[in-house]
């Protein structure tokens, strides 16, 4: 029974510019200004007829990430929640208000992610699935969806994740199976080829003793590994990523 409905499961990924679906084809949207409305707009059009359950990947572009210190004194998710609402409130001023906050353990005593979305988005959502005959089984921020489907290729290891969208970089560091770092920044079209120094600026900034030599990039179209012959370099499709079952 569970592999007969696993089988049944719609798996959408939501970004700002292109909707991913298992099974179809991608279907890219018109110029915007990077916001959702786009997205939630046409995703009617490709639930109609469908039926079963549906698992949601958002794009890192509708998200904001914190990574929170393990702390001794925090013991309950209420607590790290409204750990993460202060974070957010400190880096982003008054509109953190509007953003629902979740929180996610990376390891045993090791940090947590805390990742925020509008409100709004997962209102709208909710009642577009209600309309349809889809039950929503879950809502995640790619960043999340993709470690959990390469977390045993991290192992303990120490790596960088970097995560392509148009005209950003997601950058998180993991050392000895533990999360450090996350970041992100602008990138243009030239970033493959300076990728490289773009990773040597970051681990200067964060001021780390031992270089982390190995990447996994979450590619959005081609990446040439040989272009960085001093890292150990692999790289996985973000639409892969984006629609493949843990």
């Amino acid at each position: 029974m569970s592999l007969l409905w696993r089988n049944r499961e719609l798996r959408i990924g939501l970004s700002p510019e292109r909707i991913y679906v298992s099974g179809a084809a991608s279907l890219d949207l018109p110029a915007g200004d990077g916001g959702w409305a786009a997205a939630l707009g046409a995703l009617p059009g490709i639930l109609k007829g469908r039926n079963g359950v549906a698992s949601v990947v958002l794009a890192d572009q509708l998200m904001r990430y914190a990574l929170l210190p393990h702390h001794e004194a925090l013991k309950s998710d209420e607590q790290w929640t409204a750990l993460a609402r202060h974070r957010f409130s400190v880096l982003h001023g008054p509109r953190a208000d509007e953003w629902q906050v979740n929180i996610a353990a990376t390891a045993p005593h090791g940090a947590r992610l805390a990742c925020a979305v509008d409100k709004a988005l997962i209102q709208a959502l909710a009642e577009t699935f209600v309309k349809s005959q889809l039950k929503l089984r879950s809502v995640q921020p790619f960043l999340v969806a993709a470690f959990n489907r390469i977390r045993r290729r991290v192992g303990n290891g120490s790596c960088w994740i970097v995560v392509e969208e148009p005209g950003r970089l997601t950058l998180a560091l993991i050392q000895r199976g533990a999360w450090t770092a996350i970041r992100s920044r602008r990138a243009d079209a030239q970033w493959r080829k300076v990728l490289a120094e773009i990773l040597e600026r970051e681990s200067a900034f964060l001021g780390l003793s031992q270089p982390v030599t190995r990447v996994i990039v979450c590619a959005q179209g081609e990446f040439d590994v040989e272009l960085h012959q001093q890292w150990r370099a692999e790289a996985l499709s973000y639409r892969e990523l984006a629609l493949s079952r843990e």
